[in-house]
């Protein structure tokens, strides 16, 4: 019994020191699966937190375009409205919208003087003659096409 002791010693010495041997590496083995789930988790963890923060800045971003849409339809209605303004002014000017300015027990005292809106296109100024921004410049001259023709060739044109 004493070879069968002293193998059954030598074989438990033996897988001692395997085992001392290996647990190092089987620790490490061990420590980096439990490193590279826990790089694992943070790399999801940030992951979802770069994609939440886009969520909300892609709302904030389609927020902001919408509120730029409406603030350029803002500014296009206030373009045209000032358009408008502009041509009722032009209108004022040349005295073609006189009829608004004057009320109807009026009409009488300003009958002279104010501007009509003829339905010819010309327009009575307080001379009676027509608006010579409604003719064609040679007419405006008294000149007849052929003459005016003349002038623009004398002028190089």
């Amino acid at each position: 019994m004493d070879t069968w002791l002293i193998i059954l010693i030598v074989v438990v010495v033996l897988i001692l020191i395997a085992l001392l041997v290996l647990m190092p590496r089987m620790r490490a083995k061990a420590q980096e699966k439990k490193a590279e789930r826990e790089l694992g988790q943070r790399r999801e963890r940030v992951a979802t937190e770069h994609r939440e923060e886009a969520g909300t800045r892609a709302t904030r971003a389609e927020q902001a375009e919408r509120e730029a849409a409406i603030a350029q339809q803002n500014a296009a209605a206030e373009r045209a409205e000032a358009d408008k303004l502009e041509q009722e002014a032009q209108l004022h000017e040349r005295g073609l919208a006189d009829d608004k300015l004057i009320d109807e027990h009026e009409r009488d005292r300003f009958q002279g003087v104010a501007g009509s809106g003829a339905d010819d296109g010309t327009r009575e100024t307080r001379t009676g003659t027509a608006d010579a921004g409604d003719r064609p410049a040679a007419q405006q001259a008294g000149n007849t096409e052929y003459e005016q023709g003349r002038e623009d060739e004398r002028a190089g044109r």
